[in-house]
């Protein structure tokens, strides 16, 4: 298993150690250095050592040195991140959940190691693995093993509803994620048990984050705050950092379901909504995209319609995205001709599906008095 990671990305080229979220900027000359010296099996240059140390205090074994160097080749495509939903099922059954139904269904592991396989041939280096939840998957141990293995950086998302388990601490020791993405949902039991309607899901959770803790694991917090757990928001951020001492962020904007649905919305407490910043454009379908359990990629996961099959057609498909997400943030319908648009805090897509709703527009146009 290699302990460096040497790859292009988005036109320059880094050195990385997988588990950790800092890496190295190096110049071409020396990215085609280590790629000749691991493909002639010669002798790694002597800088290596000195940046390794420096960066991560990080000693190559003179025995096999070359082994634990991954060198991952150009992408005539140019990808560099992407997020995979692995399954949609999941353990809990949060009223607020975007996903709106969540069914267990997916590729069959080999498909899934095709699809993987395109990933890598995309150029994609930063993968972010989630669901439903990603840690209920039966072959999510396999897939994150070979996602390793491929050479990319990954990223999970989870309720933490795994983490107490020594099967889930063993994986994550023996091949760190850069960072583990948990949400939290309340800060008691009776709280968290409700809004997850799932019976004894706080004490699991508990024990799996005092676990994560233990372990030295890369947490970071998203507390989730909902009408059904507004009034513990302070208790919330007081246990992420004075029982687990992790980096967190505060999310209360609930969106629609990815169907249009606006079940969601319900949920959200008004008191603590906050106005996003204006909407600057992004790089969805240009150099990160989308792919769900079925192996349909998107540009993003609010901009799921169109959308192409890497399974039926291939990594090439990929190339579409770029003006599928043109097309998709030209303002049309509503939102056609808007006199704010320029200060516009809600992307084309995501307001396509507040529109598709049938939602309230203060919840997420300006005219309406949305961030006013």
């Amino acid at each position: 298993m290699h302990s460096l990671l040497v790859s292009p990305f988005l036109g320059q080229y880094l050195l990385l150690r997988p588990g950790h979220p800092t890496g190295v900027q190096i110049p071409e000359s020396r990215y085609e250095e280590l790629r000749n010296a691991v493909a002639q099996e010669r002798p790694l240059p002597a800088w290596l050592g000195h940046v390794t140390t420096q960066a991560w205090n990080m000693r190559l074994l003179d025995d096999g040195a070359r082994d634990q160097v991954l060198v991952r080749d150009r992408s005539r495509l140019g990808f560099g991140k992407a997020s995979w939903e692995i399954n949609l099922g999941c353990d809990h059954d949060c009223g607020f959940c975007y996903l709106g139904e969540k069914r267990f269904a997916g590729l069959a592991w080999e498909d899934k190691r095709l699809m993987l396989d395109m990933l890598r041939e995309a150029g994609v280096l930063w993968l972010q693995i989630t669901g439903g939840e990603a840690l209920i998957d039966s072959q999510f141990a396999a897939a994150y093993e070979y996602v390793h293995d491929l050479g990319m950086m990954v990223q999970i998302s989870t309720n933490g509803s795994q983490l107490h388990k020594a099967r889930m601490q063993e994986l994550f020791a023996g091949l760190r994620p850069y960072r583990l993405t948990v949400s939290l949902y309340g800060a008691t039991a009776e709280t968290y048990d409700t809004v997850t309607r799932n019976r004894g899901a706080f004490d699991r959770f508990v024990r799996g984050l005092d676990l994560s803790r233990d372990a030295g694991l890369p947490v970071r917090m998203n507390v989730i705050v909902a009408d059904e757990n507004a009034h513990e928001v302070d208790a919330m951020v007081r246990l992420v950092e004075q029982r687990w001492g992790f980096p967190h962020q505060v999310f209360s904007n609930m969106s629609p379901t990815i169907g249009g649905d606006s079940a969601p919305l319900v949920s959200q407490a008004a008191k603590y909504l906050t106005a996003r910043t204006p909407f600057r454009g992004c790089n969805a379908g240009h150099t990160f995209f989308h792919v769900d359990p079925h192996g349909i990629a998107s540009i993003c996961k609010i901009g799921r319609d169109p959308s192409v099959n890497l399974m039926t057609e291939g990594v090439d498909a990929l190339t579409r995205l770029g003006d599928i997400a043109e097309t998709l943030q030209t303002r049309t319908g509503g939102c056609s001709g808007c006199s704010k648009s320029g200060a516009c805090r809600t992307c084309r897509p995501l307001a396509r599906l507040h529109q598709e709703a049938g939602d309230n527009r203060s919840l997420y146009c300006l005219h309406g008095g949305y961030g006013s």
